[in-house]
């Protein structure tokens, strides 16, 4: 299974990489305000690739932090309710003590 990955994976970078090749006629981009960017139709692909993936995994930030906090909050949890359970565990096993005898 890790050959044929590794197989696939091999496929794909040859299939971008003869892409970036055959795409090397410069484009223009216009932005507004007569803004204008020019290059290589594969690098401004490229770019823009890039910047929706930091976006896009600086969109998913927030929703990691809140789960790794909860995971840990769950993880004193159970680590608190075990620490519990022991000490319930031992209470029931050891030897109840004597009454003690109180003379007048």
């Amino acid at each position: 299974m890790k050959f044929l990955l590794k197989l696939l994976s091999a496929f794909v970078a040859i299939v971008f990489f003869g892409f970036a090749l055959k795409n090397t006629q410069e484009a223009a981009l216009s932005f507004f305000l007569g803004y204008e960017i020019r290059g290589p139709l594969v690098l401004l692909l490229f770019g823009f690739f890039l910047i929706g993936a930091v976006l896009g995994i600086v969109g998913m930030l927030p929703s990691f932090v809140r789960h790794r906090r909860e995971l840990s909050r769950q993880k004193n949890v159970i680590s608190t309710m075990m620490h519990e359970q022991e000490a319930q565990r031992a209470m029931r096993t050891q030897q109840p003590q004597p009454d003690s005898i109180v003379t007048k």
